[in-house]
């Protein structure tokens, strides 16, 4: 391990300021490749959350107040920023979550864009002028904005991710306190706000805190107990987001939250075979099968099926594992040991049930080959539950019909994809499937910045992207009386 002394300090920011955490403890974050510690960084408390919040409910009547052009003109900037910085936003993102060079580079690309279109969304925010029976009366509802907005953002698409947790509310008026994932606080916050504050973002209008592992229940205690905070945006697991929307209920705090999913494909006999193979391999294996879009079971119609698997596995091969840093990697590590040893074991559990592995299935160090199985039991874990490592499962099913029941058979609902040469039966049949997104002739994790993307059933409820507004503005409405007035009691 690279010893302390080697290693860069980062601060936190919080009220314009970069500081450490009130009690002046530090966390290790470590690089998943090589294990060494990449950063040390501020180990906050529930003393940090509450200064956050503070500077947000502080900074919130005068950003609240800034007309459309101002802020349009910093989003601006920060894309700016963000495109001038890619390199080293790149080399950011390796070092820090593992992610390849392709992967770094759309999070960049993606995030400028995104940055770009929230750009405009200030000028979104008029409102609308109702028709009301009362003579004389002119009824308006504007949309305004809540107040103080808290987000979490998670470690596997740390830096898009982050902005598209951080600009939305932002653009419509609200002020923001930022909670990183503590396997990316840098790429997934603290990056953010260098940003944001070259930029000229207002101090208070965004700061980012930090936490070691654990520390994430005292810090949503603040976020949840304190009547500024009006909204939370969460993207991360199910099991933690039932969590925070039964808080949420509690408190009467909107929330959106984009939640786990396992993602089914179908190929149908009319597929384009190249083309279903090279899909499949991109959903299935991207970002090491760390993203919660991946593909995680293929569902294939019969007389297609053993080209389909056998020129699939024959992909899978070709996909090299390394170092992330290194552009002819194909895939990385996985984010942490924790990672690795449940895959580990998942495949250990599958394969004693009586799946077959026909592609991968070898470890190398952090890294897992690209694992393709067949035969896993149904109901097992590696069957329905999310794994987050790039293994997926491949099933024959008769027909169309067949594909749309396993498709539906799972509590989640965030992507699914559909590969057919008829794309107009794809349509019907995407009409059909419980998800948030289906994707015809498309990978499971598509999805542009100004798409509603989100979930149904266990994957959650809101949109993000530019449908984000809904999210995090009210409309409030007033009525105005222009003659006298005819209510008597």
């Amino acid at each position: 391990m690279t010893g302390i002394v080697d290693v860069p300090r980062r601060q936190q920011f919080v009220a314009g300021e970069w500081t450490g955490a009130a009690g002046d403890g530090w966390f290790d974050d470590l690089d998943p490749f090589t294990g060494q510690v990449f950063a040390r960084i501020p180990a906050s408390t529930r003393t940090d959350a509450r200064s956050a919040v503070d500077a947000a409910a502080a900074a919130y009547p005068a950003w609240s107040s800034t007309g459309p052009r101002e802020r349009q003109g910093l989003f601006l900037r920060a894309a700016d920023i963000v495109e001038r910085r890619a390199a080293d936003l790149i080399a950011l993102l390796a070092a820090e979550t593992g992610a390849v060079t392709r992967f770094g580079a759309f999070q960049v690309q993606w995030s400028a864009g995104f940055l770009r279109q929230a750009a405009h969304w200030p000028y979104d925010l008029g409102g609308e002028i109702i028709a009301v029976e009362a003579p004389d009366t002119t009824c308006y509802a504007f949309r305004q904005p809540l107040g103080v907005v808290a987000g979490f953002t998670p470690w596997n698409g740390a830096f898009n991710l982050a902005w598209r947790t951080v600009a939305p509310p932002l653009a419509c008026g609200n002020t923001v306190v930022l909670k990183p994932s503590e396997e990316a606080p840098v790429s997934a916050g603290l990056v953010i706000a260098e940003i944001l504050e070259e930029a000229g973002f207002p101090a208070g209008a965004c700061s980012v805190i930090t936490h070691p592992a654990g520390g994430a229940p005292v810090i949503a205690d603040e976020f949840f107990e304190r009547p500024e905070v009006r909204a939370i945006s969460f993207t991360g697991s199910t099991a933690v987001g039932r969590h925070l929307a039964e808080r949420s209920a509690h408190h009467l705090k909107k929330i959106v939250l984009e939640l786990g999913g396992f993602n089914p494909m179908i190929v149908l006999r009319d597929a384009d075979m190249e083309s279903a193979v090279e899909t499949a391999a991109f959903a299935a294996f991207f970002h090491q099968g760390q993203i919660c879009m991946n593909a995680r079971k293929i569902i294939v119609e019969a007389p297609i099926y053993d080209d389909f698997l056998a020129r699939f596995a024959a992909k899978a091969r070709t996909l090299t594992v390394g170092d992330p840093r290194d552009p002819a990697t194909a895939l990385g590590p996985l984010i942490n040991t924790a990672a690795v040893d449940k895959a580990r074991a998942r495949l250990t559990e599958a394969q004693a049930q009586g799946a077959t592995v026909v592609a991968g299935g070898q470890f190398h160090g952090p890294c897992l080959e690209a694992t393709i199985l067949v035969g896993v039991q149904a109901g097992s874990p590696l069957d329905c539950q999310e794994t987050f490592a790039p293994v997926v499962t491949v099933e024959r099913v008769d027909d169309a019909a067949a594909a749309l029941a396993v498709a539906n058979g799972t509590s989640y609902g965030l992507t699914a994809s559909i590969m057919c040469g008829d794309t107009g039966r794809g349509l019907e049949l995407a009409k059909r499937v419980e998800a948030g997104v289906v994707n015809v002739n498309a990978p499971t994790m598509y999805a542009e910045p100004v798409l509603p993307i989100g979930g149904v059933k266990d994957s959650g409820w809101g949109r993000f992207g530019r449908w984000s507004v809904e999210n995090f503005t009210e409309r409030h409405v007033v009525t105005v009386n222009a003659g006298t007035p005819r209510q008597r009691i």
